[in-house]
């Protein structure tokens, strides 16, 4: 059995954010691109696209802020497809 190991930092630092209709797009500087359902995070999902492009890096690409939402995610937290805390959950 092979197990891919590695010694590196492996903190994920985001370099550009966009969104589809239904998608919030990250591309990592290791040149990973990740999509998360933007329904994950209902003050994202209910801004404009001006509002959802207003944005800024945090954390030297660890976290992505929004002043005007008043949203700040973690790059880990979309990667993990870890919903917002005020996210309803259906049983």
């Amino acid at each position: 059995m092979n197990f891919l190991i590695s010694q590196n930092d492996t903190t994920a630092i985001a370099i550009q954010v966009h969104f589809s209709d239904d998608m919030i797009c990250l591309t990592l500087s290791d040149g990973r691109e990740i999509k998360t359902p933007i329904e994950f995070y209902p003050r994202l999902a209910a801004a404009s696209p001006a509002e959802l492009r207003d944005f800024r890096f945090i954390g030297g690409g660890r976290g992505i802020h929004w002043e005007k939402l008043n949203e700040d995610l973690s790059v880990d937290s979309i990667i993990h497809g870890r919903r917002a805390s005020n996210y309803p959950v259906y049983s």
